[in-house]
């Protein structure tokens, strides 16, 4: 079944568009990743609009080639200016910088493009070991277990996001009430469009989206007031050798791309936490004068191959299951959805040449992230100098351009700067975004399969229970449940003893 895959795939695959767009978009991932502050979430945010007018596979190999360059390039802002571009790499200043440091930052950023390209293909090993072998036992799906498996990724997206557990939850239930704007799929009745005509359809995914990251992302790198600040780091090139000092770490390197896979893989988790995880175990691990966190070289190979290394995984679920790994594998998903694919057991069976060239242009991605990662390196390092005020109205363009391209419509320009007010409110209140976007997509999944279930059920909601399982989904979620409801009292407690401690100081001083 899987050669079979591969084998379509690869008929789609070998086409000068999915190629070029699939190096395009490898590029532009390292440059976006490589600005602090953007990121592979931004980037795929902005090319989603672009994506949708070329041939599906090419469209999804820009997409996803986006992903894995803009995972890889955020070390190269923490290695030479101790600023992560993006979040996945904060981890990576620990040893990048010291190494930049002592002389050996070309070291350094060939051996994190190294690790990162090997952590991938690693994950895009199991991802097509694993996928299909997940997708054909979510065969034996039915309404129910649908029903359950979606209340099962909403409470994980929402509970393993780090913020404040509730704000979580509440976010995803944001989301769910988006999704249920517009004509009600079973019925056809009108809902929430106070009598629109502009809204019967509901609200774009990708106006929710580029409103939601990108312009209130932009919003704040103006609060900021850092748009007339630039650096200018010091010319650096490196070259293949960094391969083989990365390769000196295979051990470090092959236990670090199946942490970040397995990390990748549970819905919410992201490539930062498994970064951090990685590094801690190979810290642990490691001989004392190997000098972790003052340059080790096995510093930059653990989490560079963990931060990429979740590519792969957060595919895994996403393509099978239909549920989103991260925040950036949920505008994937939205990708498929708007080109006509369903996530899931259907996609393996009805269209498997696609899967298979999913596959097949992720491999791809992390071959060509091996050798122009290296090779691009200085043009990463003139891209830093460039000051944000350039930065930002580009971007604000390209939003607007892309969303108002999707339908020619003017009221999802509105929809994309109403999010955007609604993303700016929602950072400010430090709730997160992701289970915003999650909630949108899911939410008409779980109520679609629910009313279904509930049709074709002669005892209620007891056919949740009846089927082995819809019921082993059930305790899942209950599980769940009970642990962020566990690690949400904790936190209120450690809220109580802090403030208590701050008060019992301010009465000794």
């Amino acid at each position: 079944m899987i050669s079979d895959m591969l084998i379509a795939g690869s008929a789609l695959l070998a086409t000068p568009q999915v190629l070029g767009l699939t190096v395009l978009g490898v590029v532009i991932g390292l440059l976006i990743g490589a600005l602090p502050g953007l990121g592979p979430l931004m980037g795929v945010v902005l090319l989603l609009p672009v994506a949708l007018y070329v041939e599906p596979l090419a469209g999804l190999g820009l997409l996803i080639a986006v992903f894995v360059g803009g995972s890889c390039g955020g070390a190269v802002s923490a290695i030479l200016l101790r600023i992560p571009g993006t979040p996945i790499a904060a981890a990576t200043l620990f040893d990048g910088y010291p190494m930049a440091q002592k002389g050996r930052a070309a070291d350094a950023l060939g051996i994190a493009v190294s690790a990162s390209a090997l952590g991938g293909l690693f994950g895009g090993i199991l991802l097509i070991c694993f996928a299909p072998l997940l997708a054909a036992f979510a065969t034996r799906f039915g309404p129910p277990e649908l029903t359950m498996l979606g209340v099962l990724g909403l409470l994980s997206i929402a509970v393993v996001s780090r913020e404040d557990t509730l704000k979580g939850v509440l976010a995803g239930a944001l989301g769910m009430l988006v999704a249920t704007i517009g004509t009600d799929q079973l019925s056809t009745g009108y809902r929430f469009t106070f009598n629109s005509f502009a809204m019967l359809n509901g609200f774009h995914i990708v106006a929710i989206v580029v409103g939601l990251f990108a312009v209130s992302e932009m919003v704040f790198q103006v609060a900021g007031n850092r748009l007339t600040a630039s650096t200018r780091p010091e010319a650096v090139r490196t070259g293949f050798g960094s391969l083989v000092l990365t390769l000196r770490h295979r051990f470090n390197l092959l236990r670090s791309a199946a942490i970040g896979t397995f990390f990748g893989a549970l819905p919410g988790a992201g490539g930062d936490v498994s970064a951090f995880t990685s590094y801690a175990i190979a810290k642990a691990t490691a001989h004392p004068d190997e000098g972790y966190g003052e340059g080790a070289e096995g510093g930059i190979v653990a989490t560079e191959a963990a931060n990429n290394a979740t590519c792969g995984g957060a595919l895994i679920p996403t393509l099978s299951l239909g549920i989103p790994g991260d925040a950036t594998t949920a505008v994937l998903m939205s990708a498929l959805l708007i080109l006509g694919f369903f996530p899931g057991p259907a996609l393996f069976q009805d269209q498997p040449e696609i899967v298979g060239g999913i596959f097949l242009v992720y491999v791809l991605a992390n071959l060509v992230l091996l050798v122009l990662g290296i090779l691009l390196v200085p043009l990463f390092v003139h891209l830093l100098r460039i000051p944000k005020a350039s930065l930002v109205p580009t971007i604000l363009i390209l939003c607007a351009v892309g969303t108002f391209a999707l339908q020619s419509s003017v009221f999802d320009l509105w929809v994309m700067f109403g999010f955007g007010l609604l993303g700016v409110l929602l950072r400010a209140a430090a709730y997160p975004l992701a289970p915003v976007v999650i909630g949108t997509i899911l939410g008409p999944i779980v109520e679609n399969n629910l009313r279904r279930s509930l049709l074709i059920s002669r005892e209620g909601y007891w056919i949740f229970l009846d089927r082995p399982i819809a019921a082993t989904l059930v305790a899942v979620c209950a599980i769940v449940v009970a642990v962020a409801f566990f690690v949400w009292i904790r936190a209120l407690y450690k809220k109580r003893d802090v403030s208590i401690s701050d008060s019992n100081s301010r009465k000794d001083s």
